[in-house]
């Protein structure tokens, strides 16, 4: 697995990027404990993948009072981060640096990975969603949202300039969205939305359902077996 993209100066001003990149981010919290509480106890247990920086954590805990976390990420700036975020709700969080596999066994009552997939290479892929689903109790909702557009030109090839245009703060220099794009292109593991929903089958899950799209990022939320 490669080392988390996050550190410096990109962990200093992390939380100014999602609610401007991501169309819909407080929406889609919202969305997501919705869809974890239609299967949730009061007192259930969410497994937090990619949980650095800590704004869904925080998010989750606020809209959910009697529910605990574990977050999981490799980067140990970003977990100082999110200790920080989650500090009011200390009680119920625990994080773990490392990936999937450093994550308590559980059995967790639902499980959630935002914005984080892009990030794991395409040969990681189903190994991560193995681990998940081992960690899940029968029937515990998991819900994962992140980039995911064609793979096939030209469509590929739209699809990062809108994100790029999207995310872009007014008066970027041309150049700087030019470097954005080669970066999306070239550094993040993209798939297929057809390609995403066959891996969460393969890896165990069942009744796989669109919930969430914003551009070019979609969520799905689906069930361990």
């Amino acid at each position: 697995m490669e080392p988390s993209p996050f550190s410096g100066h990109s962990v200093d001003t992390y939380a100014e990027g999602p609610p401007r990149q991501v169309p819909g981010f407080l929406a889609l919290h919202r969305m997501t404990t919705m869809l974890l509480a239609e299967r949730m106890p009061p007192n259930g247990r969410v497994l937090v993948l990619g949980a650095g920086g800590g704004l869904e954590l925080n998010a989750f805990a606020e809209l959910h009072p009697g529910w605990s976390f574990d977050g999981v990420d490799p980067s140990a700036d970003m977990l100082r981060l999110a200790e920080q975020v989650v500090r009011p709700h200390a009680a119920r969080v625990r994080l773990h640096q490392g990936y999937i596999e450093t994550a308590p066994v559980g059995p967790f009552d639902a499980a959630t990975s935002l914005l984080t997939f892009h990030f794991i290479p395409r040969d990681h892929r189903l190994e991560t969603l193995k681990e998940v689903h081992r960690r899940l109790k029968p029937g515990a909702p998991f819900v994962m949202a992140h980039i995911s557009f064609p793979q096939t030109e030209p469509e590929r090839s739209v699809w990062i300039a809108r994100h790029v245009a999207f995310g872009a703060p007014d008066g970027t220099d041309p150049a700087q969205q030019e470097s954005s794009r080669r970066a999306i292109a070239t550094k993040l593991s993209v798939l297929a939305p057809e390609e995403e929903e066959a891996i969460l089958y393969e890896a165990g899950f069942s009744n796989v359902s669109l919930f969430y799209a914003g551009l070019s990022f979609r969520g799905w939320v689906s069930y361990a077996h």
